[in-house]
This record gives structure tokens, C-alpha cells and sequence, in this order.
């Protein structure tokens, strides 16, 4: 019995030396959303078909679903999509996000877009 105890002691002692698992890393954390900053597009958020239509002239394509509402108008440069909505449920469609891109379908900044749109003279 005090062999047994003695082998008791021991195993207890020797579990005092165990190194201890350092805690895992938590993972990082998912990529933050990409953010659209909206400078230079103060000409375009907010506005109605009309708004649009005297700034840029008539779109070349326009489309419906829902009570949603697609512009898009295109210059040698690029192609712009605008996106208008009800405002609070009511009321006259507004743009409430653009979209742009070059013509060939590379990424190109919203803001520089509007402003080669509206120095377009006619040709497309």
C-alpha cells in the first residue's frame, strides 16, 4: 500500500511538470466590407430620371424591375449605371447607388466616370 502511494505521488508530481497547451490565435477577422466613398458624385446620389437626364442627356439603356430603376449611360471612356429607388417607400424614384466601369469592363472610380459623362459632347 505505501509502494502504491508513493507511485501516487510521484505520477502527481510529475503531472505538475506537463507543459500546458499555449491558447490557439483566435482567427482574424473577416475582411472588412469594401466602402464606395461618394465624393464627386454629389451631381448624382439624390437625383430623380430627370436630374439625370439633363446632366448626361438621354440614357442608352433604361430598365425596370420592380420599383426599381436603371439608368445607364455610356461615353468613349466609360459606362455608368445609376440605381434609383422610392425614397421612404413614396414618391419619385431618387439614385441612391452608382456603378462604373471602362468600357472594356476594367474598374474605373465612379466620380471620374460622372465627370467624363458630363463633358461628353453628343458622341458616344
Amino acid at each position: 500500500m505505501r509502494h502504491l502511494g508513493l507511485a501516487m505521488t510521484g505520477g502527481l508530481l510529475l503531472a505538475g511538470c506537463a507543459t500546458v497547451p499555449a491558447p490557439m490565435a483566435s482567427p482574424p477577422p473577416p475582411p472588412a466590407k469594401p466602402t464606395f466613398a461618394t465624393v464627386g458624385l454629389e451631381r448624382v446620389l439624390g437625383q430623380n430620371a430627370a436630374a439625370l437626364r439633363q446632366l448626361f442627356g438621354e440614357p442608352d439603356a433604361e430598365m425596370t424591375e420592380g420599383t426599381g430603376r436603371k439608368l445607364q449611360f455610356s461615353s468613349g471612356i466609360c459606362v455608368l449605371d445609376a440605381y434609383l429607388y422610392p425614397k421612404d417607400g413614396g414618391g419619385v424614384p431618387v439614385v441612391s447607388y452608382v456603378d462604373a466601369r471602362q468600357r472594356d469592363g476594367r474598374a474605373i472610380d465612379r466620380a471620374s466616370c460622372v465627370a467624363a459623362l458630363t463633358r461628353r459632347t453628343g458622341g458616344r
